[in-house]
């Protein structure tokens, strides 16, 4: 779901960047103020949590990649402003030190998957558990469905940030600029994996984990109600 440098023209690379920059302040302002102390090694596992899984991508045809991203846990257990720290974090050191994802793509690549999927997931996640108990079955499958939509509604936006550019960027002659592939490729290339295999491995990983927590560290399930 990475997106590289080149494949997005300079007006919608600053577009993004320009919508995640408030957005950075204001969960950074969020976070600072509803995080607590014992927490706060918890948001830089978190981002270790979303930078590893992110590592293990496959490519996409069409130039991206496919991969779970763990936003939608690390949403469930700190809040959906905390995720979009962590997981913003773990793209800029991925796109500084490893070339996984553009430095000019940084601030759509963060859209997609540090805001889109972190607050998707985590909505889902709360309405389908309401009023659960912390221990409760109905929490490991909100967390699975929540993992699985969010990631999937992030690779559709990726899908379309990719196929407008054919739209936006091109010459006289009508040959693309950037991505080259239209809306019914990209989107298509795109959704259809995570619908079919990485939106699976996210519902997966993100149920397992809050299984597991549930009978290992409930508490961090509870203190996210209080929160």
């Amino acid at each position: 779901m990475h997106i590289p440098d080149g494949y997005l023209g300079p007006a919608t690379c600053g577009f993004f960047y320009v919508l995640m920059l408030p957005i950075w302040a204001l969960a950074s302002k969020i976070v600072k103020n509803t995080l607590k102390a014992r927490q706060v090694p918890m948001l830089a596992i978190g981002a270790a949590f979303s930078f590893v899984i992110m590592m293990f991508n496959v490519p996409i045809p069409g130039g991206s990649t496919g991969h779970a991203v763990g936003g939608v846990l690390v949403a469930i257990l700190l809040g959906p402003w905390a995720a979009c720290i962590a997981i913003t974090v773990a793209l800029v050191v991925q796109a500084l030190l490893f070339g996984d994802g553009g430095i000019t793509a940084i601030g759509a690549n963060c859209f997609n998957m540090a805001l889109v999927l972190p607050f998707v997931g985590y909505y889902i996640y709360k309405a389908i558990s309401y009023k659960a108990p912390a221990g409760a079955n109905r929490r490991v499958i909100a967390a699975g469905v929540a993992g699985y939509i969010g990631i999937n509604l992030a690779a559709l936006f990726a899908g379309i940030e990719f196929g407008l550019q054919p739209l936006l960027h091109h010459t006289a002659s009508g040959q693309a600029l950037y991505c080259p592939y239209g809306l019914k490729v990209a989107v298509i290339a795109m959704a259809g994996e995570h619908l079919l295999i990485f939106g699976w491995v996210e519902a997966i990983v993100t149920a397992l984990v809050v299984k597991y927590l549930q009978k290992q560290s409930p508490e961090l399930i509870e203190e996210r109600e209080v929160a």
